[in-house]
């Protein structure tokens, strides 16, 4: 991984071990720590880039597959009526998805989750640990 000084991004895969899904070959995923959007996952780019025309285009291919399968995976485990993809990058110029399952019966459906404030839901060590592994085991 090329590492930036700085860059929350590039800490998370170390800092936040416990909520580590799975290593690709061009990114980290990981379970977003507030689940107010069960299955709400990040996606980061192994490489420390911004945009997706820095990639190569078999880079970004292989990439974009691997957005994919993530999606699918939670797509399979969460039973969404839509995954949402942003990739922003304003905050934190390192690129990463966030994918998000909505579901229509949730409070901010059909805005996007950036819409209103809301009260994180953290979980518990096991209620991670146990999502996390149902995600890895549909990526397989």
């Amino acid at each position: 991984m090329s590492y930036a000084e700085g860059c929350p991004m590039c800490r998370r895969w170390e800092d936040d071990s416990e909520l580590r899904i799975a290593e690709r070959e061009h990114s980290f995923v990981v379970l977003n720590r507030d689940q107010f959007f069960p299955g709400y996952t990040l996606l980061f780019t192994r490489r420390h880039v911004s945009e997706l025309f820095h990639l190569d285009r078999t880079v970004r291919a292989e990439l974009m597959e691997e957005v994919s399968c993530v999606a699918e995976a939670l797509s399979g485990v969460f039973h969404p009526d839509k995954i949402n993809y942003e990739l922003l990058g304003n905050m934190v110029p390192h690129m990463h998805w966030h994918l998000v399952p909505r579901t229509s019966d949730d409070p901010l459906w059909p805005r996007p989750i950036w819409s209103e404030p809301h009260e994180e839901l953290l979980l518990s060590p096991e209620e991670y640990r146990q999502r996390c592994e149902l995600i890895r085991q549909a990526l397989r």
